[in-house]
This record gives structure tokens, sequence and C-alpha cells, in this order.
């Protein structure tokens, strides 16, 4: 039966005008360099902020250099995001790879340094990688690697993701 009706209703899906189907959501790629601390605290951020503001954004996080002995979230980057209500202990680190450059729509690293580096990995990705901070407010400013350094600096990367991230969310979906 259900086969049935998968064949009925299929075509008629397809049939609809494209402004009556459900839009895509936009894909955004938080990038650094090991995936273990400022782009998954930015992914978890971003998520909860699309969540609650019901916007139509889908989010992941990768490295560009990731170490796989090293994979687990950095201890001060769970703690902080265990203080918000998030449980991020079950994340692992994961490459940036060539499909994921082709499936995001935006691409938003931590430092120049990340984007030279995506782009000449994968130059198809030019036109869609920027700083967080530059595409949230035109302003160069890296967001600096915390790991292995005491717990204020965690607290100054995520002070720096809960001044970009919502000005970059509003800006994506508005540009979209």
């Amino acid at each position: 039966m259900l086969d049935r009706r998968r064949l009925f209703v299929l075509p008629l899906l397809a049939a609809l005008p494209l402004g009556a189907r459900a839009a895509e959501p936009l894909k955004i790629a938080f990038v650094d360099t090991g995936n273990t601390g400022r782009s998954l605290m930015a992914e978890t951020l971003a998520r909860a902020l699309a969540t609650r503001r019901a916007l139509p954004i889908a989010v992941i996080s990768r490295g560009l250099d990731v170490d796989p002995f090293d994979e687990a979230p950095e201890a001060n980057a769970q703690t902080l995001m265990a203080a918000r209500g998030f449980d991020v202990a079950n994340h692992r680190a994961r490459m940036l790879t060539a499909a994921d450059i082709a499936h995001a729509d935006l691409i938003l690293t931590m430092t120049t340094t990340h984007v030279e580096k995506v782009v000449a990995l994968y130059p198809d990705a030019m036109p869609k990688t920027f700083t967080l901070a530059a595409y949230a407010t035109g302003q160069e400013v890296a967001i600096p690697d915390a790991w292995g350094k005491p717990m204020a600096a965690y607290r100054a990367v995520l002070d720096q993701l809960d001044l970009y991230l919502p000005l970059a969310l509003a800006k994506a979906v508005a540009s979209r």
C-alpha cells in the first residue's frame, strides 16, 4: 500500500511549481584547523540559533588538519557548551572534503589562513568562502585558536562567536 501511495504522490509533487515546494535549507560549513574547538562551537551555536529563530539553515563543521589520534572535542570547549546546555561529547572531528564544498552554500572559517587553505585545496570554493568575522561585519578579525590555552582563551572565542554568528546567519538568510 505504501508503494502505491508513493507512486501516486511523487509525480504530483514534481508537478508543483517551485515556490510550492519546501525550500532547501541554506547549507553553511564552519571550518577551522582541527574541528575540535572553534568550528565545533560555531556549529553548535549556529544550529541552536537557527532552530530558535526558525531559520532555514543547516550547518556542519569541518577541519583542515584533523588529527586522527585526537578527534574528541577539546575539554574547555565541551565545558563551555555544557554550560549553555549543549552536549558535544560525542562529536568527532571530520576533515573538509570536496563533497562538503560542493554541498555548502557558504563556508565560514575562523581565520584568513583557513580561507586561503580552503581555496588552495578547492578553487571552486572561492566565491562562497569567507572568514566568519568578515562575512558578518565586513572586517577581517581572526578568531584565534584556543587549543592548549587556558579557559579564558576559550571564553574569548565564545564571545566572538556570540557576536558574529547572529549577524552572519541573518545576512546569509537575507542574501538568499
